[in-house]
């Protein structure tokens, strides 16, 4: 392949016709993450993504981006919506993985005195990993498809919501054209007792403190006013009913994509046309995960503020706990986006990415069009966390998109390998953390040396323009699958 450098952060694979790419390939990072993304098949699976049919001007990989199921996480595709094709593998398996921030008005000298005690009562109130409490509710099957459909809507009606809640969450908690009866009876079984849960793996629940802020203008539309104050971050997905409805598809496009004449490089980037049957029955279920997804970290954090008033016997107004934003990473959406001088319609794969649109886009709750989109990164239990904010490059480099975490560098085996949960817990604790989590093995692998390092992922972001720097949190507490 024909790798061009351009400039200190973007490298470029020309389009070869000859193996089957429709478009280049425009890689966002430095050196350093370029060689990692080149030691694994990052570039190679970015490389298949371009061969895909409707693909359109580009594929994007992040400087987050590391070697996925058939589609780089930490990368960004756009199909043409008419021509082009929709790939389960292409979003991955936890659709609507994402981020939710939290803020409040208490200080980091309120909260030490009384850190082990909030993470402990944090701890037992959101299940998390394979806890025998699977979700904080267990709903009916009629219940789980109201949720499905209506997504925060119906946690508003029930108490567990506020209309701000739903206001400051993306796609105001619930996107449209979901239906249930696309969704099937393993998916439904696995969901219903989940809402409210953390799970395993990379997903966490982190009471941080603000380490620095970098724009105080946005800072403070956000709510974050003073260096030292406390925020809570929760990192999760659509548990298992995401998960089924990716496996259920994949077999689904992995019987189908033969028929529509489409030939894959890769099995795993297994498709059908978007317009197709199958296509439509795919979104209609991926749309169910969606909502299922932001309800879930809104349960999260209404179990979040009850934790907080037991703790610190103040109620959540009191404490000022209000939702910053709610992010998603994991999609495939219908975007508007120009494409060789004309705007036009396209379906937005963003795996392992963060849309971030500027300031002025209609998507984005009104308390934000002036600034632009919070977007968030978050780290890995030693390491920070970030706050960033769309800015209008995103729409011409990266289609309105950016970095969703700092990207793994070392598989989980290795992880095992070469750390050991003593060694985790004790580097920790020298930083002044405290952990809760339900096994041992979890801990290991989310060490923060098996991840690239965040600053340097959110400094590219901020040097490319496509999100800059908001403010910079480091945790305090920690729980963990």
């Amino acid at each position: 392949m024909e790798v061009t450098k351009i400039g200190n952060l973007e490298y470029r694979i020309e389009m070869d016709s000859s193996i089957g790419m429709k478009v280049p390939v425009r890689v966002f990072a430095n050196e350093d993450l370029f060689g990692k993304m080149m030691s694994d098949r990052t570039i190679e699976q970015a490389i298949n993504v371009s061969t895909l049919p409707g693909v359109q001007k580009n594929v994007i990989v992040l400087p987050d981006g590391h070697q996925g199921y058939g589609f780089p996480v930490g990368g960004v595709a756009i199909m043409d919506a008419e021509r082009g094709v929709i790939s389960p593998g292409s979003v991955g398996y936890d659709i609507n993985c994402g981020v939710r921030l939290i803020r409040t008005n208490l200080t980091e000298s309120d909260v030490k005195p009384k850190l082990q005690e909030l993470i402990t009562d944090l701890f037992e109130s959101i299940p998390v990993g394979m806890s025998k409490r699977e979700g904080c509710i267990h709903l009916s099957r009629s219940e789980l498809d109201e949720v499905l459909v209506r997504g925060i809507g119906w946690l508003i009606d029930h108490g567990y919501a506020t209309k701000e809640d739903a206001e400051l969450c993306e796609e105001g908690g619930c996107i449209i054209g979901a239906d249930p009866s696309k969704v099937s009876e393993e998916a439904h079984r696995r969901g219903a007792p989940q809402l409210g849960s953390l799970g395993s793996g990379n997903h966490f629940l982190e009471v941080q403190k603000v380490d620095k802020i970098f724009d105080k203008e946005a800072a403070e539309v956000m709510g974050i006013t003073n260096e030292g104050d406390i925020t809570v971050l929760i990192h999760c997905g659509s548990r298992g009913l995401g998960h089924q409805i990716c496996t259920d598809y994949l077999k689904v496009c992995e019987y189908s994509y033969k028929k529509y004449g489409i030939k894959l490089p890769d099995r795993q980037l297994a498709c059908v046309p978007n317009i197709s049957e199958e296509g439509e029955s795919y979104k209609k279920a991926m749309n169910c995960a969606f909502n299922y997804a932001w309800s879930n970290r809104q349960t999260i954090t209404h179990w979040i503020r009850k934790s907080f008033e037991r703790v610190f016997n103040r109620s959540e107004s009191d404490l000022d706990m209000k939702l910053v934003y709610d992010v998603a990473h994991n999609s495939a959406k219908v975007e508007k986006h120009v494409v060789d001088g004309e705007e036009k319609s396209v379906i937005v794969h963003r795996k392992g990415a963060t849309r971030a649109f500027p300031a002025g886009r209609v998507e984005i709750p009104q308390k934000y069009r002036r600034i632009g989109q919070p977007t968030f990164i978050p780290g890995s239990m030693g390491s920070a966390s970030w706050i960033l904010v769309g800015k209008p490059n995103s729409l011409d480099l990266t289609f309105g998109s950016t970095v969703h975490g700092a990207g793994r560098l070392m598989s989980r085996t290795a992880a095992h390998k070469n750390y050991n949960y003593k060694q985790v817990i004790e580097q920790l604790q020298k930083k002044g953390i405290f952990i809760k989590s339900m096994t041992r093995y979890d801990v290991v692998e989310e060490t923060p040396e098996v991840y690239k390092d965040v600053d340097t992922v959110a400094t590219i972001s901020h040097d490319l323009g496509i999100a800059t720097k908001v403010a910079r949190l480091v945790p305090l507490g920690v729980i963990k699958g």
